[in-house]
């Protein structure tokens, strides 16, 4: 008898075992950085001096960490102008700044009657970043004011 009872035992616990293996599943996704990307609307082309554009933007996420955090800097090589966040929030170039937001706007006024370039930077927290570029060319009337 005790050796039927041993031999019951000897297989549930091996029975618990190959139903404990069986249940791992190695597709498991428990990755924490995920690629993203800045979709943004089309941006008028042409701009006066003081005209504000705005720039419709939104982050693209390949997956949701929940830790991720997202930052926005900007760069201008070319031209004079002011970048600022739907908020109020007024870039100063190369400076970080968190992006609390998924979908937000930008608005950019020209400050010049040159070209001008932004260059615009989201980052994660992971150090993946996706850049944006934004090209302005001055806009004329026919008589050559603007």
């Amino acid at each position: 008898m005790k050796k039927i009872k041993s031999f019951f035992r000897i297989t549930a616990w091996l029975v618990a075992m190959m139903l404990l293996a069986l249940a791992c599943n190695d597709d498991m996704d428990i990755r924490v950085r995920y690629l993203f990307d800045l979709e943004t609307m089309p941006v008028q082309k042409k701009i006066i001096e003081n005209e504000t554009a705005e720039i419709r933007c939104r982050l693209v996420k390949e997956g949701n960490y929940q830790d991720t955090k997202f930052y926005i800097r900007m760069f201008q090589p070319d031209g004079v102008g002011e970048l600022r966040m739907d908020d109020g929030t007024v870039f100063k170039p190369n400076d970080l700044y968190p992006l609390e937001k998924e979908t937000f706007r930008l608005y950019y006024t020209s400050r010049s009657k040159d070209q001008q370039v932004i260059d615009v930077y989201v980052e994660d927290s992971f150090g993946q970043v996706v850049q944006k570029t934004f090209s302005f060319q001055n806009e004329q009337t026919e008589d050559g004011e603007e």
